[in-house]
């Protein structure tokens, strides 16, 4: 039997499989892929469907909560449906850092636009690329391959509390939390 799947569908059974606020398992589920969905997220972490912003945020809240990451695509995925999305950069954005501590001992959590709240570590760590003009765009690990990208506003929060450290024979400028080192650029890179 294939299933069509549909936006409506979708809820219904993500709702269904949340359980006490925590995100359903969908690293367990691998149902057949029931084709693409005109599903969007901005760079911005925009939701769009059919063109439109999806406006209502537990909507958007309970889609993030189904999404998977397979072979660099992107599905909302249920026990019985998976539907491929378009993502434009990461599928959720860093909105808000806090930090405790100082040096190897600080500790950054991160928040993103849908809630999600982690601590940057060994599991979820931070990465900056940067483009050919320099320009860099900060992410941090969020689940199961899902990043987020760290906004404009919460990166130079978090370059405020970054410090320099010999990475591999290099100097580098980057921030400490949990333990781990994270590196954003060699200082020798660094605009004085």
């Amino acid at each position: 039997m294939i299933v069509k799947a549909t936006p409506d569908s979708l809820i219904a059974a993500a709702k269904a499989a949340q359980k006490d606020g925590k995100h359903p398992p969908v690293h367990l589920w691998n149902p057949d892929f029931c084709g693409d969905l005109d599903m969007e997220i901005r760079r911005d972490g925009t939701w769009f469907y059919l063109g439109t912003p999806i406006g209502r945020f537990p909507l958007v809240k309970l889609f993030a909560s189904i999404l998977k990451l397979e072979d660099g695509k992107y599905f909302l995925v249920t026990p019985v449906e998976k539907v491929g999305i378009r993502v434009v950069d990461a599928p959720f954005v860093a909105v808000d850092m806090d930090a405790a501590g100082d040096g190897r001992d600080q500790v950054m959590t991160f928040t993103t636009n849908v809630e999600d709240v982690v601590v940057a570590d060994a599991d979820h760590p931070i990465r900056v690329e940067r483009d050919e003009t320099g320009e860099p765009s900060p992410y941090i690990h969020i689940r199961a391959g899902l990043e987020a990208l760290i906004d404009r506003k919460t990166f130079y929060r978090m370059i405020e509390l970054g410090e320099s450290h010999e990475v591999e024979g290099v100097d580098m400028f980057g921030v400490w939390s949990s333990g781990q080192f994270f590196p954003i650029i060699p200082v020798a890179e660094l605009e004085v």
